[in-house]
């Protein structure tokens, strides 16, 4: 275990003591990361057993259960964040619709909007806790997730009243998969983008398979990953992009 996430929560003296362990070994704390939390605050039941491991083992097999225990952990990091002295923290939004992502079967009117009113009721609590800290909640915009593109930010952003903690990490690679135009994302969300995680992907569509081409091997997919400066990214773009609109975070 890298961290004690209760001593971070609550001793500012814990976090000083990390920070400068990890500065005496080159290395610069800048953002903590609830992705694996932040998925479990909302989880649709197809998806419990996937994302049991995810959870500490006395809460498994409860969603409930788990729930509370996710919540609290992110509060708790959020909290951590403060005596850390950072500004952000990364997370995963969780997904309550993500099975209906596609419209077939078609949807009964209001499905999606009632899985984002309940989304936001869970999120908004921490969103608050977060003001009080004064940290960023920075959601990766990342299938699986309700929040995979502007849109369902968007969407998502409305139910929370335009909560100013509610804000954007952006990954170009998540966007080059969904062929999603991720220059102008920049330009669109800038105000909202607090993190930026240097990702490389690559889109290969074949007449065999495009988008959709999960089921595949891994180095037989249409759209994979790949290490910075191997995929399709223009990071060279990206990164003008960025400081064109004072981006003044981390390339992590």
């Amino acid at each position: 275990q890298l961290i004690d996430l209760g001593k971070a929560a609550a001793s500012r003296g814990y976090c000083d003591e990390f920070k400068g362990v990890a500065a005496a070994n080159g290395v610069e704390v800048t953002e903590l990361s609830t992705h694996l939390q932040g998925q479990l605050v909302a989880v649709h039941p197809a998806y419990d057993e996937s994302f049991d491991g995810f959870a500490a083992p006395e809460v498994r097999g409860n969603p409930e259960a788990r729930r509370a225990w996710a919540v609290d952990q992110v509060k708790a990091a959020l909290t951590a964040s403060r005596n850390m002295g950072l500004s952000a923290m990364a997370t995963f939004s969780g997904a309550l619709a993500w099975p209906y992502f596609y419209p077939w079967p078609q949807r009964p009117a209001g499905l999606i909007e009632t899985a984002f009113d309940e989304l936001a009721r869970r999120w908004r609590p921490i969103l608050d806790h977060a003001e009080e800290m004064g940290i960023d909640v920075c959601y990766e915009i990342h299938p699986g997730e309700d929040l995979f593109d502007g849109t369902t930010f968007e969407m998502f952003l409305d139910r929370v009243d335009g909560h100013a903690r509610a804000n954007m990490l952006y990954d170009p690679s998540h966007y080059v998969l969904q062929c999603l135009d991720y220059l102008e994302n920049i330009d669109i969300y800038h105000e909202r983008i607090r993190m930026f995680h240097v990702k490389d992907a690559e889109f290969n569509p074949t007449g065999r398979q495009g988008v959709y081409s999960g089921y595949a091997p891994w180095v037989q997919r249409a759209g994979r990953f790949r290490s910075p400066g191997d995929g399709q990214v223009d990071f060279g773009a990206v990164f003008s992009r960025l400081a064109a609109h004072d981006f003044n975070g981390w390339a992590v």
